[in-house]
């Protein structure tokens, strides 16, 4: 069975995580998302609801992909997945720099594990979970950019921090 993980902080599941997940979905048997702790970010939701929300984002994929959160050096989770692969989504020529410097660390930890590089659709390529937020607590409207009960979940979340900002 081909495994593979796609990681992320999921800080919330956008449309262009959605994308990654789906079209990386095909490439594997089995893929598990990997939802993270970064103590470079300060997270929206804590783990326990980022793992919630991207199983619900996803139910309609099925068995073939689950969801798993993890607290460890990537290699080591997908180690411990039996992946073959990682799939890493890219946005821009920024990221692709970053990753591909990730890439190579990595093959030197285990290099029987690739890295694959997924382009987001052109449509999603400029969304990122940071700006979602930032959009959100300013009162911005985020349809265009995450599911409406994602949307839905990011807007009580800042009305409870006393964040919502005027439009």
């Amino acid at each position: 069975m081909r495994i593979g993980v796609y990681p992320g902080t999921f800080d919330p599941v956008t449309l262009g995580h959605m994308d990654i997940i789906r079209r990386g979905a095909k490439l594997v048997d089995r893929l598990i998302i990997g939802v993270s702790t970064n103590p470079s970010k300060s997270p929206m939701f804590t783990l326990d609801e980022r793992v919630a929300m991207v199983r619900r984002e996803t139910e309609d994929l099925g068995d073939a992909v689950g969801v798993v959160a993890f607290d460890a050096l990537l290699m080591k989770f997908a180690e411990a997945q039996h992946a073959q692969l990682i799939i890493r989504g890219l946005r821009a020529v920024s990221d692709f720099e970053y990753e591909y410097q990730m890439a190579g660390m990595n093959q030197q930890l285990n290099n029987r594990i690739e890295t694959v590089f997924l382009m987001a659709d052109v449509s999603l390529q400029p969304i990122a979970s940071k700006l979602v937020k930032e959009i959100a607590m300013f009162g911005g409207d985020i349809t265009q950019f995450v599911s409406e009960s994602v949307r839905d979940e990011v807007v009580a979340r800042v009305r409870s921090q006393g964040q919502l900002g005027d439009y």
